[in-house]
């Protein structure tokens, strides 16, 4: 049997999936892991707790459907992006994963300011600024202050590319993950010379770069014995999980656009040359198809809902863990009953700093305008409509470079919620689009692999053959005028408290 796995590693959950050629998932398995955060701005994870969560995944599979070890699979990994290893001569880790949402390399990234500034920054990796989450900064910062650990590193790799090792012994990445390390040139589609000299390393510690879909190996020996696999596993190169996100939701052309809420709130926008954003505010990306590139800004805001959840909805947990229903439909549920615009109460969900198009590591979560009316369904709401908000004001940065926006693709945990499509919907007055898939990210991951070893003539017949849309949402116009008076809000607050954001660590 020929079978695609795809492999989705989140930021605090891995889901591993399992379909047929025409795209029907055969067995799906998710898989959750808590971050290390001793301090503010320190985000770390240990790199066999993601290992672990993979196994565990593949395993729930197995239970799931009859895998046999003469299948025929291949393999492909949506990745988040900036996620850093630090492997040894022997190719173990020399310490935790540096998370892409560690912010503690601040002078680093001041220092990286000085040296190239951010309009090079801008002209030769597509990212608009130096900001302490790129992994050439994270580099920086391990070399300033562990200098025994950067002395002993011998290869610098991604999430995907340590996966890619683990599975194969080899070491290979790809440009849709490695352009936001700002260290990859994203025009000349080679690492940047001048900045690896700055970091103080040599261009043989860090993994050669394919194109997307591209076969970089079998399964090694020692990796199928442990995962209780055969040899007929191909591991191919996939893509950063937005993009592969993007692809699983059939955005794969020009005048196209989706959106993802899960950890991060993230948009993709495939274009056909390098599209540079003339404010400097919107991050150019290389997309996983050749010579093809994406607008794609993300900000961590999309975790501020589990955040929620973890925190206050224990009655919501509980009731799912004993099977009344999922935590998030019975939060969805409460929401819908509390009027567009929270009855004036406002959030701005940055619980990590923010990113394009208003860049600020230093931003801080703020809740504005509660009063003794509000209750606990208020809040909720007020999490899913500031994300919606940061939607429409990444539109109105693309608007501003001349690239319209007629309709949204959906994909991610937030899609799942019909309140939110709603609100996502009404907030921008434009119609929304969900796909016929639980999870994009893997299904992209596995259009890739598929594509990579011929199961599929390209990523346009597999798209064809493996995406349907599964509902539209189309916008509310009575609620235009509240959500017109959110936004100007919305900017407002993310403007005016800057300065008091400047003022924190």
């Amino acid at each position: 049997m020929r079978l695609l796995l795809g492999l989705d590693i989140g930021t605090t959950a891995m889901k591993t999936a399992l379909y047929d050629e025409k795209g029907n998932l055969l067995a799906l398995s998710t898989q959750e892991y808590t971050l290390i955060t001793p301090e503010i701005n320190v985000v770390e994870e240990k790199e066999e707790v993601y290992w672990e969560a993979f196994c565990s995944g593949l395993s729930e599979l197995k239970q799931q459907v009859t895998m046999s070890r003469d299948d025929e699979i291949a393999m492909g990994i949506s990745a988040q992006g900036e996620t850093l290893f630090f492997l040894d001569e022997n190719g173990k880790s020399l310490r935790n994963a540096i998370v892409w949402l560690d912010n503690r390399a601040e002078e680093e990234a001041e220092s990286l300011r000085r040296r190239f500034g951010n309009e090079q920054c801008y002209q030769v990796t597509g990212q608009v600024s130096f900001e302490p989450c790129w992994p050439a900064a994270k580099i920086l910062w391990v070399k300033n202050h562990e200098p025994e650990i950067f002395a002993k590193t011998r290869k610098f790799l991604l999430i995907e590319d340590y996966f890619i090792y683990r599975l194969t012994g080899r070491f290979a990445t790809e440009g849709s993950l490695v352009c936001s390390s700002t260290y990859w040139d994203i025009i000349n589609k080679r690492y940047w010379p001048e900045m690896l000299d700055f970091l103080q390393i040599r261009e043989e510690q860090l993994p050669v770069v394919y194109e997307s879909a591209r076969i970089v190996g079998t399964i090694c020996p020692e990796a199928a014995a442990e995962l209780g696999l055969g040899a007929n596993v191909t591991v191919c190169t996939g893509a950063l999980d937005q993009a592969a996100g993007a692809i699983g939701a059939g955005n794969i052309k020009e005048g196209m656009f989706s959106e993802n809420i899960g950890a991060a709130l993230a948009i993709c926008v495939p274009v056909s040359k390098p599209v540079f954003d003339p404010a400097g505010r919107m991050p150019l990306h290389y997309f996983p198809l050749p010579d093809t590139y994406m607008i794609h800004t993300f900000t961590n805001g999309g975790m501020t809902l589990r955040w929620f959840r973890d925190k206050f909805c224990q009655i919501e947990k509980m009731a799912q863990e004993l099977g009344a229903g999922d935590a998030y439909d019975l939060i969805s549920k409460e929401v819908s009953e509390v009027p567009a615009g929270s009855d004036g109460l406002m959030m701005l969900p940055h619980l990590a700093g923010s990113l394009a198009p208003d860049v600020n590591a230093k931003a801080k979560g703020v809740w504005f305008g509660f009063t003794l009316q509000h209750g606990r369904a208020h809040f909720m709401r007020a999490i899913m409509e500031s994300l919606g908000y940061i939607l429409k004001r990444n539109i109105e940065a693309l608007g501003n470079m001349g690239i319209e926006v007629k309709a949204i693709r959906s994909l991610g945990g937030g899609a799942k919620s019909r309140v939110w499509n709603q609100i996502k919907a009404d907030i921008n007055q434009i119609t929304l689009e969900t796909v016929n898939t639980k999870e994009a990210g893997t299904l992209g991951a596995a259009i890739l692999a598929g594509t990579a070893v011929g199961f599929f003539k390209d990523v346009d017949s597999a798209v064809s053959s493996m995406v349907s849309m599964k509902e539209r949402t189309t916008p509310d116009k009575e609620k235009q005028e509240i959500y017109k008076n959110g936004y100007r809000m919305y900017k407002k607050l993310t403007a005016d408290l800057k300065e008091c954001f400047d003022e924190t660590k």
